[in-house]
C-alpha cells in the first residue's frame, strides 16, 4: 500500500491500480465499438454466432463498470476522512459531482458518440448510471454503516426477483421503471428518444457496498486483515458464482447450456446479463475485482504502477479516448473508406487489442500531465475530472 500525506489525505495506490485496469479494459471495448460495428456483440451475447476471440474481447470489458462503481463508493468514503465532518463532506461532494456527471451524459459525453448536436437519442450509459448512483449514495450514507452494507445487498441479490414486473409506454410506471430496472426506450419531445442503457437500481446497490468496504480503510485496521478479508469475499463471491451458475436457477435470466464443445460450454456459462447487471454478473466481476484489488495492494511492479496514471484522473480518460476514437474512425472513414459505406472497420479481432496498445501510451502522456496538475491546482472544475 503507498500512501502519500497524512492518513486523512492519503491514496490508496492499489485503488488508482484497480480503477486504471479497468479503463484500459474500458479502451478495448471502446475500440471495439469504434472499429467493430459490422460484427457487433448483442446482450446478451450469442455465444453460437460469436467468435470465442471476440466473445472473450466484450467479456472481459464486464469488469469495467462494477469496478467503476463499487470504487467510486470507496473513493467517497475516503474523501470524507479528508473533512472534519466526513458524512457530510462525502454527501455534499457526491450530490455535486453525480448530478454534474448526468448533465456530462447528456451533452458532452452524448456528443461524443454522435458527432451531432440534434441527435434523435440520448443514451444513458455507465456515466448516467454513475451519477444516479452518486446522488442516491449521497442519502444512502447517512444509515449506520451495518445498515447500508445489508441495503446493499438486499438489492444485489434481491433486484432479480424485480424481473417480472413490466410497464408499457404510457403506464405511470413506465418511465421510473426504465430508469431503475428496465433497458428500455423513453420518448421525449421533439421526435428525441432516451435509451436507458444502464438501468441503476443494481449500481446504487453497487456504489452502496464499495461505501460501506471504506471500513476495511479505517486507520485502525492492518493491510494484513484487510487483505485477508478481500480475499475470503472475493473467493466466496466466485465460489457462490460456480455454485448458482451451476444450478441454472436464481440469479440470472440466461440459463448456460451444454454447447458443442466445452469451449462453446464455458462461454454459455460465463454469459451473465449485464443491463441490468445480474446477482451472477455482480458476483463474477465484483469476485475477481477484490481479489485484484488485495493483490494491486501487495505489488509495486512498475507497469501497474502506470496504471495508477489512468486511474487517479479516470474521467478525463473517459472524455479523451471517446473523442480521439471518434477522431480516427472519421479519418480513417476519409482515407481507407469503410466496409459498409458508413464506417472504417477491422478484419480481425486482435486489431481491436493492437490498437489499443497503440493507444494507451498515446493517452498516457495528457493524463500524466493532468494528474499531476490535479495535485498541484485548486481550481473547482480539476477535481470534478
Amino acid at each position: 500500500m503507498a500512501m502519500n500525506g497524512n492518513p486523512g489525505t492519503w491514496r490508496i495506490a492499489a485503488i488508482d491500480k484497480l480503477r486504471g485496469l479497468a479503463v484500459a479494459l474500458m479502451l478495448v471495448d471502446h475500440v471495439r465499438e469504434s472499429f467493430f460495428l459490422h460484427r457487433q456483440v448483442a446482450d446478451p451475447m450469442d455465444v453460437y454466432a460469436t467468435e470465442p476471440m471476440l466473445f472473450f474481447t466484450r467479456l472481459v470489458s464486464h469488469l469495467c463498470a462494477p469496478l467503476f462503481i463499487f470504487l467510486t463508493g470507496l473513493g467517497a468514503w475516503l474523501y470524507g476522512l479528508k473533512h472534519a465532518h466526513p458524512q457530510q463532506a462525502a454527501s455534499l461532494y457526491l450530490l455535486k459531482r453525480g448530478l454534474f456527471l448526468i448533465l456530462l451524459e447528456l451533452t458532452v459525453v452524448n456528443f461524443a458518440w454522435t458527432f451531432s448536436f440534434s441527435p434523435q437519442m440520448l443514451y444513458l450509459q455507465v456515466i448516467w448510471a454513475i451519477g444516479l448512483s452518486m446522488v442516491a449514495l449521497s442519502a444512502l450514507l447517512w444509515l449506520p454503516w451495518r445498515a447500508l452494507l445489508a441495503f446493499a445487498l438486499v438489492v444485489i441479490v434481491g433486484h432479480n426477483l424485480l424481473n417480472g414486473i413490466e410497464f408499457v409506454p404510457g403506464d405511470a410506471g413506465y418511465i421510473p421503471w426504465a430508469v431503475l430496472h428496465d433497458r428500455s426506450v423513453i420518448e421525449l419531445w421533439g421526435g428525441l428518444k432516451a435509451r436507458t442503457s444502464y438501468p441503476v437500481l443494481p449500481w446504487i446497490g453497487v456504489i452502496a457496498l464499495g461505501y460501506a468496504a471504506g471500513q476495511l480503510y479505517r486507520e485502525d485496521r492492518t493491510p494484513a486483515s484487510r487483505q485477508r478479508v478481500l480475499g475470503v469475499v472475493g473467493m466466496g463471491s466466485l465460489l457462490s458464482f460456480l455454485v448458482l451458475r451451476s444450478l441454472n436457477g436464481y440469479g440470472d435470466t440466461a440459463s448456460w447450456q451444454a454447447g458443442s464443445d466445452m469451449l462453446h460450454t464455458l462461454m454459455s456459462f460465463l454469459n451473465v446479463t449485464k443491463y441490468p447487471p445480474s446477482l451472477l454478473f455482480l458476483l463474477l466481476t465484483l469476485g475477481l475485482g477484490l481479489l485484484l484489488l488485495r493483490r494491486l495492494e501487495r505489488s509495486d511492479d512498475k507497469v501497474l504502477a502506470s496504471l495508477g496514471v489512468f486511474g487517479s484522473v479516470p474521467l478525463f480518460f473517459y472524455i479523451l479516448h471517446l473523442y480521439l476514437l471518434h477522431v480516427l474512425q472519421l479519418g480513417a472513414f476519409a482515407l481507407w473508406g469503410g466496409s459498409d459505406g458508413l464506417r472504417f472497420s477491422f478484419d480481425h479481432v486482435w486489431q481491436i487489442w493492437g490498437m489499443a496498445a497503440l493507444l494507451l501510451p498515446i493517452l498516457y502522456l495528457p493524463c500524466r500531465l493532468f494528474s499531476a496538475y490535479k495535485r498541484r491546482t485548486r481550481s473547482v472544475w480539476a477535481s470534478y475530472l
